[in-house]
Order: C-alpha cells, then structure tokens, then sequence
C-alpha cells in the first residue's frame, strides 16, 4: 500500500547522531541525558583521558561509569591503572563498578598496582565464596587468607570464620552419625532441618543450646565453649540461650539462666536483657500462664508490669501490682474488666475493703 503520508525532513541532530562526529563535551553531555552514541571516534589517549575528566567535572556517576566502560575495553590496563591513580573520584568509581560486576581479578590487580594490602587481602578473602566444598573452603582460608596483611579488626575476623567452620566440620559429622544410627533422643525427638555447615556464629550458637546444652566446656560443641572461643557477649549468649530452651519449653533451663547467687548463698533473678524481653520471647514460645506470670512480676517498672500483665491476662500481677502502688482509682477500674464472680473480682473486693491501705486516691 502506498503511504500518502508526506515525508518529512529529518532534524539535522539525527544526521550528526547517525555519523557520530561530535566533540568531546558534546559526547559527555549526549551521555548524561542518556542517548545513545559511540566513543569509538577517540583513539589517541589525550582524548579519551579528556573524556574522563570531562565526565568527572559534570559530577554524574553513570557517565563516569560509561566512560570508565570504554576505557577498560580499549586501554592496557596498566596505562588506566596509572591515569586512575592520579583521579582519584575516577578511581573511586571504577573500584566500586569492579566489585558491583563481581571483577575479583582485575580489582585484585589494581589493588596490587596501587600497593594497597589490606584492600587486596580482603579481595583475596572474598575468593572463599566461590568454593562450595567446606573442607576445601576451610583449607583456603587457612593456607591463602590467615596470613594476609589484614587489618587487626579483619584479621580476627578472618581468623574466628576459619574457627568456625572448622568446628561447623566437626560438629556436623558427629551429629549426622548419631541422627543416621539414632542413638540420641534429642535428635530422635527433635530432627535437624538443615546442615549446621556455613552457618552464622549465632545460628551455631542457637544449634549447639538445642541440641548440647548439657555438654561441658571440655567439648566444641558446648555452648559454654563457643561462648568462651568467639568471645560471645553476655547479652547475645542469654538471648540466644533463651531462645533455643525456650523452644524445647525447658523452662527449668530457663530459670537457671537467670538465678545467680551471691557470696552469702542467697538466689535473686537478674536479666542482663530485661525482663519485659524475656516475657516476650516466653510468650513467642508458648510458656505456661504460671511462667509468664511469675517472669512479669521482676519486671521493674510498674507500668511496663501493668501493660505486660494485662496483653497476657496475668489478672494477679496486675492486681497486686495496683495494690502495692496504692491505686484504688485503677483498681477499681480494673475490677470492671474481670470476670463478675470470678477469684480476681474476690481478690480486688478484698483488697478495696481492707482498712490497713493508706490509698493514695
């Protein structure tokens, strides 16, 4: 069919992106509205060395990145290592490019060719990602990474991964051998979902409180040992601890986390985390009304008591608790929110007609 649509001219800027023949600040500005056009026209050094300070001055990093692109493809990468040393924001963005495009080698030679260790060293490090055997990634770490130049806080770092995983390796053999040939009733009663093997410090820590609390410091797989070894903090350990136990509902384990005695023989209970979290992770888990109760009572502050007593209908704890502030007004408010008859409704009567309180309101 034939188009009766005139044809029209088109604009002469089409003709100049057709033939590309354009200057060096009209190809940064081109790029930074985001059309399209070839770099291939800069041959000589000087130029395409303009072209990254050009990017550079307009202070727009997709241009820098699209510039930096062209120079890796056509420059030895020993003449761009050099000019990048001496443009340092050009420098900054080509690192962070190579490690967003997952360049290990070619970051670990500019690394390298700047003389900066402790960079390569990490770059090096991050190499372990690629090996998905554990033994082999456990060798790695030990034979190429722990004696890199790395900083004092990446060396310690680098030093409890390989720790880690060496007893992860450990730990798991022995385990998946008393799983297969069921001699122990806690993996008879409670089985493994995963493999322990790559497994963060607390996740370890959290396995190792499920399935070998009781075990002594003596053994890798006591939690008293991994606390002790990784330097664990008290808060992180209680947490943890409370978190695996409590899922087993062994509260009994639960109470010793937090009985301390002091030099006299006397017990008292003591949350490094506070107790209005222990309530919760309780709750979470299923604990009987009589824990939570008994647990909401050491909270300390009373209307965080209050509020904690009533979400869980711990009646008792929040009448005692507007007992012992001498607050008739909310006792008797609270009166009207139990049960009529019920044990609370006795109790709340009892206490408002006691003459001994010296009510405050």
């Amino acid at each position: 069919m034939k188009s009766l649509a005139p044809e029209l001219r088109k604009p002469k800027s089409e003709y100049q992106d057709y033939s590309g023949d354009w200057s060096i600040e009209d190809t940064v500005r081109r790029l930074q509205k985001g059309k399209s056009c070839s770099m291939e026209r800069f041959r000589a050094l000087k130029e395409k060395l303009q072209l990254l300070d050009e990017a550079v001055g307009l202070h727009d990093g997709n241009v820098i990145t699209a510039v930096l692109i062209f120079l890796k493809k056509t420059l030895n990468s020993e003449v761009l290592f050099r000019e990048l040393e001496r443009r340092q924001v050009a420098l900054r963005h080509f690192i962070h490019f190579l490690r967003e495009t997952e360049e290990q080698q070619l970051l670990m030679d500019l690394f390298r060719f700047l003389d900066r260790a402790e960079e390569l060293a990490i770059c090096k490090y991050r190499e372990h990602l690629n090996i998905s055997s554990a033994e082999e990634r456990r060798d790695f770490l030990k034979t190429k990474c722990i004696s890199l130049p790395f900083s004092q806080e990446d060396a310690s770092h680098v030093q409890d991964h390989y720790t880690l995983l060496e007893r992860q390796i450990i730990i798991e053999a022995n385990d998946r051998h008393l799983e297969s040939t069921g001699q122990d009733q806690m993996f008879r009663k409670y089985p493994r979902k995963a493999s322990l093997i790559f497994m963060p410090l607390v996740t370890t820590l959290f396995y190792s409180c499920i399935y070998h609390y009781t075990e002594g410091e003596g053994t890798f797989s006591s939690p008293s040992n991994i606390r002790k070894t990784f330097k664990i903090p008290e808060k992180l350990y209680i947490l943890t601890a409370l978190a695996a136990r409590a899922k087993l509902k062994a509260w009994s384990d639960v109470d010793a986390l937090f009985t301390t005695k002091n030099w006299l023989g006397y017990t008292k209970k003591r949350a490094p985390v506070g107790f209005h979290r222990v309530v919760e992770i309780l709750h979470r888990n299923g604990a009987p009304a009589q824990v939570l109760q008994d647990y909401i009572r050491l909270v300390e502050d009373a209307e965080t008591k209050v509020a904690l007593a009533t979400r869980y209908k711990c009646h008792e704890v929040v009448i005692d608790t507007y007992r012992d502030l001498k607050d008739r007004q909310q006792l008797m408010v609270y009166r009207c929110k139990v049960e009529r008859g019920s044990p609370e409704e006795d109790k709340i009567d009892m206490i408002l007609s006691n003459t001994q309180i010296r009510w405050k309101n």
